[in-house]
């Protein structure tokens, strides 16, 4: 697998790596916090293995790392790669649904609240217009519940530690969702 481009996401402690090939197919996105999570997914496992390493986040062409903020980036990098560039397609996308990582991006349909007359219009909001920017910034997010007025989320790879996604945009989704759905909606992050 060929590594197109390295980028810098809002999060000190995560690097976005655009790649030739797509690691998920139909706006799936993959979470991978820990080892158990890892199971099946050869790529994911050995970036994980990498110390200081704490999530991957595996989206389209792309994925993000988040490291715990004690190692430097340059060699970090430099270890990422290295399984990246050695890793073919069956390393990164069992897209068979009991295979490794947690789906993310979108709904879950286990959680509360799924059947409130609301969840189509906030999907909606959330898949045409927080989506692309959280995963132009090697991130996403789940919804969790809708329960009453309040609606929670979780945030995904590079936006799962980062300070901005859990101060300033989660307002902003909040203040946008408020905007086009519920004026009495409240975002939690959980």
């Amino acid at each position: 697998m060929k590594i197109e481009e390295i980028e810098y996401t809002p999060n000190p402690n995560a690097m976005k790596f655009i790649l030739d090939q797509a690691l998920t197919l139909n706006g799936r996105t993959r979470s991978f916090t820990d080892m158990e999570s890892t199971e099946g997914v050869p790529l994911a496992e050995a970036i994980m293995r990498i110390d200081s390493v704490i999530s991957v986040f595996f989206a389209d062409r792309w994925l993000s790392v988040t490291q715990d903020g004690t190692a430097d980036w340059h060699q970090l990098m430099r270890d990422i790669a290295d399984p990246i560039r050695a890793a073919s397609l069956d390393d990164a996308r069992p897209i068979d649904e009991e295979v490794g990582g947690v789906e993310a991006g979108g709904i879950d349909d286990a959680e509360a609240g799924f059947d409130d007359p609301r969840m189509e219009a906030i999907e909606m909001v959330i898949n045409e217009q927080i989506m692309p920017y959280l995963q132009g910034d090697g991130g996403g997010l789940q919804i969790k519940a809708l329960i009453d007025t309040q609606l929670m989320i979780r945030y995904e790879g590079a936006c799962g530690t980062c300070p901005s996604a859990i101060a300033g945009t989660l307002k902003g989704i909040e203040n946008l969702l408020r905007s086009q759905v519920d004026p009495d909606l409240t975002v939690i992050a959980v």
